[in-house]
């Protein structure tokens, strides 16, 4: 069982008030909670995940065909490329970057064409038939939390309606060296409004919590988790808190298997503002950070984490 709050979506509907409250106390407290109910096909999950396995599965070299010098944002990234912020060694992982298919003249130059491995042809479509199950259920778990910090349900509808938001499927390799000093996914916040994640039921997922203990989440089948990230932990002055959280190395034989999963990384619009709202800047929390866009605050954390020099 999850330690983290599990909510069931369905009530937004019935009864969206109570719902968003509890949604709202939920985050507070964690900063994580497992979605359930989010109108989901687990068949759309299960595809995305078989489809990834495939591609991590292609040899080194074939993978390295489809590592751009794009800063990350589209297509492969090798094993030993991400550092967790602050962090003495990389990550144990590899992944791919997929974003948003625009038709046409994308509206900013952030939407850059996607790259699809040629070896495995069912990657595509199954890639954005998950894209899209997800930036549609973040859209309403956006508005629920717009209800609970004050605004309109429809804050942040035209907001993220070209945000670059990212799915990456991510692959960790077996650890054959139980005494690396490294792990799959050093302590890290995320850097987008919120992160949706799909996929592994092995152990390694641990959140920080309020007392500064590490607590280990299990992924219940169908459900999502949904935690805050640090753009709209900025945005409500840490109304709603980013979470530290991490992939450590599961012990024993656990270790010795790959581990799969996949989040979606919900960005706002270029040029949105990050300025703290108003209501939540009072006098027991007054402002903590001076005004930035969300593609200068990108660029900054990008930078920091390794994927841009």
């Amino acid at each position: 069982m999850t330690t983290i709050p599990s909510l069931d979506l369905s009530r937004f509907d019935s009864d969206p008030e109570a719902f968003v409250q509890e949604m709202g106390e939920a985050y507070q407290a964690w900063g994580f909670a497992g979605i359930t109910n989010h109108g989901i096909d687990q068949s759309i999950i299960v595809n995305a995940l078989r489809a990834a396995e495939k591609v991590f599965a292609l040899p080194d070299e074939t993978k390295k065909q489809y590592f751009k010098d794009n800063g990350g944002t589209r297509g492969y990234t090798p094993f030993g490329t991400e550092v967790a912020k602050n962090a003495e060694h990389v990550d144990l992982k590899e992944f791919w970057h997929v974003g948003r298919e625009i038709d046409g003249e994308p509206p900013h130059k952030d939407l850059t064409p996607n790259v699809w491995p040629q070896e495995v042809p069912e990657f595509k479509i199954a890639m954005l038939a998950l894209y899209s199950a997800l930036d549609n259920l973040s859209r309403v778990l956006l508005r629920a939390f717009a209800l609970f910090i004050g605004e309109d349900q429809h804050y942040f509808d035209d907001k993220v309606n070209y945000g670059n938001s990212i799915l990456r499927p991510l692959h960790y390799p077996p650890i054959l060296d139980p005494n690396l000093p490294n792990v799959r996914a050093g302590a890290h916040e995320d850097i987008n409004l919120i992160t949706l994640l799909v996929g592994s039921e092995q152990e390694g997922l641990e959140v920080l919590n309020k007392k500064g203990e590490w607590v280990g989440i299990s992924m219940i089948e169908g459900t999502i988790i949904c935690n805050v990230g640090d753009m709209l932990q900025r945005l409500t002055n840490h109304v709603l808190p980013s979470t530290t959280h991490r992939v450590v190395n599961p012990k024993g034989e656990a270790g010795k298997v790959s581990r799969f999963s996949i989040p979606f990384f919900v960005h706002p619009n270029p040029g949105t503002s990050l300025d703290a709202l108003p209501q939540c800047v009072t006098e027991d929390n007054p402002k903590r950070y001076p005004p930035i866009t969300s593609d200068e605050y990108l660029m900054e954390r990008l930078r920091e984490i390794g994927l841009i020099k």
